[in-house]
Order: structure tokens, then C-alpha cells, then sequence
């Protein structure tokens, strides 16, 4: 579950991204960045284990900290959905570029954008076993073209391209390593419902540990082979795609980035489906207007909910482009990370020990550790990136406490 919902679409960007700030170090910055995954991953499976509930972070910190704070949990697992569609569907035009140039130019971006948008907001306005069945599908083939290009690739590296180059400064390296949690992000939705498994003592461990290998071991192969089939990395938009080209000629990069625009699709398509139904949990939990409870008579689907959230990722997708959408959503991420370690530390000291969930050794250390290594990554972003994350969590506290007022009001 873990693998499943860690790898994604942003690692058909992200090898171009970290190799223009840390040249041949990015595979120091991907180690760093499973480094950290595996501290959060064992914070974050302990304190779901001390939940029967389905509710992942919202839970937690609600139980933790109360009403406030969870509310702004689940307002930056919006953001996190929210940013995130804004970056990849704009990856995915810039994908859509290597078959035509006419994909670059700005009305062309905006059109597919809103149209894109609209139909996978009508997938979901028609119901979830549609979209499940979409999003099985898409999942299947998301991981098969990863497979073939570092299959393939390892036969074409040229180990000259892993020569010189000057060592990054700590503050390239951090913003390296900040840009690498976007595709180490979405480990938490594999761990909500940690507290249902067998003997978590001895499986929780195990699991963890070969899931945080996995995906490292994928994650580094791909920028390995990246460095070394593609010279002009640092500067490349769609590096698969262009790197596949090198070694396997033009139908190696048409298969590329089928690979990529069907991996991203089915990420947008979740992130449609999961992110439309925060709000309506957060009516439901009366911290919004009850509009976004509303369901729809026939599909019995969260339409204004739905409604809502499409139409904030198509402004967003739209007006921040590529690199911002994705410093907002990891800073959102991040944020988020910070607050869960904290809740441990809390929850340790407010419930008594039991054997029934999974215990980590030296648990307040290591959530002091997720937390200090969550500020480290946050100083790699730039002030307007903090701004813009900022002034999107005051917007929902806004919303929450006209909210408030307003229903102690009536």
C-alpha cells in the first residue's frame, strides 16, 4: 500500500528539477529524502495504530489537539490535493509538448487544463465505482514504464556524465531535497488503517522498512539513469521522455510519455476524488457550511463538495504553473508531517500504554526528529512560497471561524 501510494507522477519531472541544484549530489539528496520517509513513516505508523477509526491525520490531531488545529490538518490536506493537481497537470501539457510544440503555448495549456478538469470532475460527479475503476486501472499501468526504462537504461549509461561538477551549497541541496518530497509524499494514506493489521509489532517493522527500500531503490535507478543517458538534464522539461529518446529512439520516448500521461492522469483523478471529499468531511464534522454535505439525489455523489474543489484547481493549475503548485503543496505536506509528529508526543503522554498498538523505540525522539527535519526542508523555500501557503491556510481559518460565529449565532 505504502509503494503504491508513494510512487507517482512526480518523478517524470523531478530528476531534471534536483540535478539543475545539486548536479551528480541528487542521488545524496534521494538517499536523504528516504532518510527522512522512514522517520516520518514510523512516527506516522504508531500514532495510526492507536486507531480503530478510518481518519488518517484529521483524527489524530483532532484527538491530540483539538478542534482548531485538526481543522487546519484537514484544510492543508486540501492544499496538499489541491497543489499537487496543479502540478502535475501542468507536467502532464509539458509531457503533451514532446508530440507537438503547440502544447507550450499559453491558450493551448489553459484549454486542456479546463477540459481535462472537467472530465475527470464528471467521473466523479457520476459516482465512485466509475472512478475506482478508472483509477485500478490507471494504477496497473503507472509502474510499467518505470520498470522498462531502468530495464533498458542500465545498458545505456555513460559513467563520464557522473564526473565533475562543483559540490552544491546547503541551501541548493535543501531545496533539492524539499522538491524530492513531492514524490516521497502520499506515505500517510497507506498507514490509516495500520491499527487493522496482524501482529503490527513484527509486520509493521518489516513492512515499513522494505516498502521505504523499494522506493528509494526505484527512485535513485531512474536518476542514475537519468544522469547518465541525458548530458542536457538540468535544462530537460520531460527528462524520461527525452532521456528514453536518447537510448531508445523516438518510439522509446512516445512510450515514455504515454507512461507518464497515463501515471499522472490517474494521480489527478485520486487527488479529484480524494480532495473533493474534504470539505464535505469537514461539514459533516460541522467545521464548514453544511452546502458542502449536500449529495446528489441520483449518483449520490458530494456535488457542491466536487463542485467546489474542481473549480479551485482549475484557478490554481491555471494562474501558478508548474514549480509554485509544487512548493505549496510540499510546504502544505510538510506542515502537515510536523503536526502528526507533535501529536505523538502528546497522545504518549495522554494514553495509557497498551500492548494492542505499535510502539517505536524512542518514540518522542524520533517526532522530534520528523519535526527539526521538516523545518530543515521548509528552509529551502523561498518567502513567497511560505506566503502563499500561509495566505491559503488563513483563507480556511477565515471560512472556519465566519463558520463558527455563525452557527453559534443561529
Amino acid at each position: 500500500m505504502i509503494i503504491n501510494s508513494v510512487i507517482g507522477a512526480g518523478i517524470f519531472a523531478l530528476p531534471a528539477k534536483v540535478f539543475a541544484l545539486s548536479g551528480t549530489y541528487s542521488i545524496l539528496a534521494f538517499l536523504v529524502c528516504a532518510f527522512v520517509m522512514m522517520v516520518l513513516i514510523l512516527v506516522f505508523a504508531e500514532v495510526s495504530s492507536r486507531f480503530e477509526q478510518t481518519g488518517g491525520p484529521y483524527l489524530y490531531v483532532h484527538k491530540a489537539f483539538g478542534s482548531i488545529l485538526a481543522f487546519v490538518i484537514g484544510w492543508l490536506l486540501m492544499l496538499t490535493r489541491l497543489f499537487s493537481y496543479a502540478t502535475l497537470i501542468n507536467l502532464m501539457v509539458l509531457y503533451l509538448s514532446f508530440f507537438s510544440d503547440s502544447f507550450n503555448q499559453p491558450e493551448v495549456r489553459v484549454g486542456m487544463i479546463l477540459l481535462i478538469t472537467a472530465l475527470i470532475t464528471y467521473f466523479n460527479w457520476i459516482g465512485i465505482k466509475n472512478t475506482a475503476k478508472v483509477s485500478n486501472i490507471l494504477t496497473i499501468a503507472k509502474l510499467f514504464p518505470l520498470l522498462v526504462f531502468i530495464l533498458v537504461g542500465l545498458f545505456f549509461i555513460d559513467f563520464e556524465n557522473f564526473k565533475g561538477g562543483p559540490v552544491p551549497s546547503l541551501n541548493d541541496f535543501s531545496a533539492a531535497s524539499l522538491l524530492l518530497i513531492f514524490a516521497f509524499g502520499g506515505f500517510e494514506a497507506g498507514l490509516v488503517n495500520s491499527g487493522e493489521i496482524v501482529n503490527p509489532k513484527k509486520n509493521l517493522p518489516f513492512g515499513l522498512i522494505t516498502a521505504a527500500a523499494v522506493i528509494a531503490g526505484i527512485y535513485i535507478l531512474i536518476q542514475v539513469i537519468s544522469i547518465g543517458t541525458l548530458p542536457d538534464l538540468a535544462s530537460s522539461d520531460k527528462p524520461l521522455a527525452d532521456a528514453a529518446t536518447g537510448f531508445m529512439g523516438w518510439w522509446g520516448g512516445v512510450f515514455i510519455t504515454i507512461g507518464a500521461v497515463i501515471s499522472i492522469l490517474g494521480t489527478l483523478n485520486v487527488q479529484i476524488l480524494s480532495g473533493s471529499r474534504l470539505p464535505f468531511a469537514l461539514s459533516e464534522e460541522d467545521q464548514l457550511p453544511k452546502i458542502f454535505g449536500k449529495i446528489h439525489p441520483k449518483f449520490a455523489t458530494p456535488y457542491i463538495s466536487l463542485l467546489f474543489f474542481s473549480g479551485l484547481v482549475a484557478f490554481v493549475a491555471i494562474f501558478w504553473g508548474f514549480m509554485n503548485s509544487l512548493a505549496v503543496s510540499v510546504i502544505s505536506r510538510l506542515l502537515l508531517y510536523a503536526l502528526v509528529c507533535a501529536s505523538l508526543i502528546k497522545l504518549r503522554k495522554n494514553q495509557p500504554p497498551s500492548d494492542k498498538f505499535f510502539k517505536i523505540r524512542y518514540g518522542n525522539q524520533m517526532a522530534i526528529a520528523g519535526i527539526l527535519l521538516t523545518i530543515w526542508l521548509l528552509s529551502g523555500t523561498q518567502a513567497e512560497e511560505i506566503i502563499d501557503t500561509f495566505i491559503w491556510t488563513g483563507a480556511g481559518l477565515v471560512i472556519f471561524m465566519i463558520h463558527s460565529l455563525t452557527k453559534k449565532k443561529g
